[in-house]
């Protein structure tokens, strides 16, 4: 029996067979369009593979191709010691990953970059400064202090100076911005790695900004805040228009 030939389903059935398109991917882009639309939630369990094979109309050979798109994107996945697949969140890396590749592959430039960054940035630290809680400061003036070693080497350097960026967007309480912000760090890494390197008073700018953006936050001033990120990210600019002299 085909795909379009199948009985009718039951009315307790959460999903309906396929028509005639590619069967794995379909299933894939439907489980997943049901999730983002919150028909199903983080630690809701899905239908056995036999039942996914009987809802969608096909072998459960297509249900597996499809469960394993899913579980490469992190949308779904087992608890440990048991058998049932759960709707699971994306890690934030995985998120940020694909966006990011996403955006290589269209060219993006450092104007492209710098431009989001100055959108993102204060907007994120003005809100960290007013909501951030003891635990968040505390791992922020951690990432700061990371960069005052002067034998950190420059692969380390580029993380501290990611890294904080990250603590920044995670103080903002605001999930839209700490995503949004993910992709942006893992495009801004290598031409941060050429900065650093190449412009000698680089370090010393990043730690001076850094500690602004920590006292302001640290002390709830979230106009401080955000003026001082603006400050930084324009520094950041400079540091490349230095790093790349036309």
């Amino acid at each position: 029996m085909s795909a379009g030939q199948s009985a009718a389903a039951p009315s307790s059935d959460l999903f309906e067979p396929l028509d005639d398109q590619p069967a794995y991917r379909q299933i894939a882009n439907v489980i997943e369009q049901r999730i983002v639309d919150r028909a199903l939630k983080a630690g809701d369990p899905l239908p056995s593979e036999a039942d996914l094979a009987r809802q969608f109309g096909v072998n459960r050979s297509t249900v597996r191709e499809a469960i394993r798109e899913l579980e490469t994107h992190g949308l779904i996945g087992r608890v440990r010691g048991e058998k049932r697949l759960r709707v699971t969140l994306p890690e934030p890396g995985r998120v940020s990953s694909g966006v990011s590749r996403a955006l290589a592959l269209h060219d993006v430039t450092y104007l492209d970059l710098w431009e989001a960054m100055m959108a993102i940035e204060p907007a994120a630290a003005g809100y960290a400064a007013a909501r951030r809680t003891p635990a968040q400061l505390q791992l922020l003036v951690r990432t700061g202090a990371r960069l005052r070693d002067d034998h950190l080497g420059t692969a380390a350097a580029v993380s501290a100076v990611v890294d904080f960026f990250t603590a920044v967007a995670a103080a903002s309480g605001n999930q839209v911005l700490a995503l949004s912000q993910a992709p942006l760090n893992l495009l801004l890494a290598p031409t941060l790695t050429q900065i650093i390197d190449r412009v000698p008073q680089a370090r010393a700018r990043i730690r001076d900004a850094q500690a602004k953006i920590t006292g302001a936050v640290k002390q709830k001033r979230s106009e401080d805040a955000r003026s001082w990120m603006e400050k930084h990210i324009r520094d950041f600019k400079r540091g490349y228009e230095l790093a790349f002299p036309l």
